[in-house]
Order: C-alpha cells, then structure tokens, then sequence
C-alpha cells in the first residue's frame, strides 16, 4: 500500500518540479513565507506593527488565519516525504537536526490548535506557541530547502 502511496507520491511531485526534493523544497518555501505573514499579521493583532500593516483588523485577523491554514497544507507533503521516504536519519548534524526538529512540529500545531484558546490562556501564551512554531518551520526549512537551494541546486 506505502508503495502505490510513494509512487503516486513521486508521479505527482515530478509532473510539477524535477524531483521530489525540489518539491519538498518549494513547498516548505511556501510554509515559510506564509509563516512570515503569520508573524507580521500576528503582531499586527497584537498591537504592533500598525504603521506597516494597514489593514483594518478584522481583515488582518483574517489574512492571519488563512496564512496559517495555507502554511499547514504547503507542509503536508513535506512531512510525507520526510517520514515516509526518508525517515529519521543521523548522518551529519544537518540531518540530525532536521529530523529531531521535524518530530515537533505537528505537536506544535497542535498544542496551537486544541489547547491554546483565544480567551483560555494568558495573553503571552499564544505568542510564544506561534513563536515556537515559526522557530521550528524556519529551522527546518534551513536545514533542508535552503541547503537543498544553495549546495545541491535553485530551480524546479
């Protein structure tokens, strides 16, 4: 079954992109920028940064929650190519720390999701659990895409 998965997997990722971890690589590109607009936007509601992001809020409360829910979906077949195909590995210290890294971020997601409430919570909890979860998105996508782009190659 993993195998006709995999392999529809590889038929769909190589139709767009030359390889599956160019795939893997954009799509966490993807994440990240949509991570930064979660900060931004985030801030914003908070408060902050009102002066460069004019947005009315309601708008901005808006752009904050798709950004999130468009960030989530760009990591889905990220997290199939690194638990599925390549699994955990320990071969260098990049790799270490991607891998031990990425075994958090769904846990992040979902501490975010199901346990921090908007009116349950002190009101430094849910910047420091989105903070947390843009730390570890960031950290992986440098161990991974930004290697991927800057030491093996930059395209689709």
């Amino acid at each position: 079954m993993l195998a006709s998965v995999n392999s529809t997997y590889t038929d769909v990722m190589t139709s767009v992109f030359s390889s599956t971890i160019a795939g893997k690589a954009w799509f966490a590109t993807a994440a990240v920028m949509f991570a930064i607009v979660q900060i931004l936007t985030a801030a914003r509601i908070f408060g902050h940064l009102q002066g460069v992001v004019r947005l009315p809020h309601a708008q901005v409360k808006r752009i904050h929650r798709w950004s999130g829910r468009l960030a989530i979906v760009c990591t889905l077949p990220v997290a199939f190519h690194c638990i599925f195909i390549l699994g955990f590995d320990t071969t260098d210290g990049r790799t270490l720390t991607h891998s031990i890294v990425g075994s958090f971020v769904y846990g992040v997601v979902a501490v975010k999701l199901f346990f921090v409430r908007d009116s349950d919570h002190p009101r430094w909890t849910l910047p420091l659990v989105g903070g947390t979860l843009f730390a570890v998105l960031v950290t992986l996508w440098m161990t991974s895409a930004y290697w991927y782009f800057t030491s093996v190659r930059f395209g689709l």
